[in-house]
């Protein structure tokens, strides 16, 4: 069986301020094709170029990765503020109505950082534009100096509920993970299970309750060292299971089934899919 391809929704950037482009980091396209068994592709985020349909058909699952530009808040019903920084409203008209047909499909999507934000955002969350003026908070933003390994450096631990998929999923009921975000969840949508938290009660780990298939979503940034550091590589593996059942027969491969959670009707299964790699 041929690898299944996974989208990888890239974002808009100007070379020296002047030329367009559409571009995705190479830690993600490394990540998905390493660590996922997938072969990658960089989707263009304009809806301009392709319909949500056309790209569902085109490949197996989506990564949805993380960016400079933020959500516009008008998709959750905010006003826009200086604090809400730069945007790309072609990547959300794509990008969100994208993540609602997946979920609805059960089609693979992993969201991280900005991508984490979008599936909330895309099940009727809300988002603060900056986490780090809220009480208790710490400031979870990159690192403004320093080489690239101090900026994805672990910074501090995220606790999953027990039991829950994020626990089950790593075998541990907290990690140390990096931090590289301003913004955060406000409110979770009605189908949004925030299933980790950092210390000081930021929003870090959710999926999507009842999803038919794999909808998992993370803060930080796991494409990072992801061949090596055993949280993404367990992250990035169980995203590539769920794939190759997909591109296999279109099976939809719920969140309790890849992480060995208990399903709906009270059975447990601790076997992994037994599906060609």
């Amino acid at each position: 069986m041929t690898r299944p391809v996974v989208g990888i929704i890239g974002n808009m950037y100007l070379i020296n301020d002047q030329y367009p482009v559409h571009a995705g980091g190479v830690m993600n396209t490394e990540a998905v094709s390493r660590v996922s068994g997938a072969a990658p592709l960089i989707v263009p985020a304009d809806p301009l170029h392709h319909s949500v349909g056309e790209l569902c058909e085109l490949c197996d699952g989506f990564l949805f990765t993380g960016g400079r530009p933020n959500v516009h808040p008008e998709e959750y019903g905010h006003d826009e503020t200086p604090a809400h920084g730069a945007f790309d409203r072609a990547r959300d008209r794509i990008a969100l109505p994208l993540i609602r047909r997946l979920v609805e499909r059960g089609q693979p999507l992993l969201g991280v950082c900005r991508g984490f934000q979008e599936v909330n955002v895309a099940m009727g969350g809300t988002l603060h534009p900056e986490i780090r003026e809220l009480p208790g908070r710490m400031n979870h933003r990159m690192p403004p100096d320093g080489t690239l390994e101090e900026k994805f450096e672990l910074r501090h631990e995220v606790t999953f509920t027990p039991g829950g998929p994020f626990a089950r999923l790593m075998g541990a009921d907290s990690v140390m993970t990096n931090t590289l975000h301003g913004q955060g969840i406000d409110e979770a949508g009605p189908r949004v299970v925030v299933d980790g938290r950092a210390s000081d009660g930021t929003p870090e780990a959710a999926y999507v309750e009842d999803a038919p298939g794999y909808a998992l979503a993370v803060q930080w940034h796991p494409e990072w060292n992801a061949a090596v550091d055993p949280v993404s590589r367990a992250l990035f593996q169980s995203f590539g299971e769920a794939l190759r059942a997909w591109k296999l027969d279109r099976r939809q491969v719920p969140v309790w089934k890849v992480c060995g959670v208990a399903d709906q009707t009270g059975a447990e299964d601790e076997a992994r899919l037994d599906i060609p790699a």
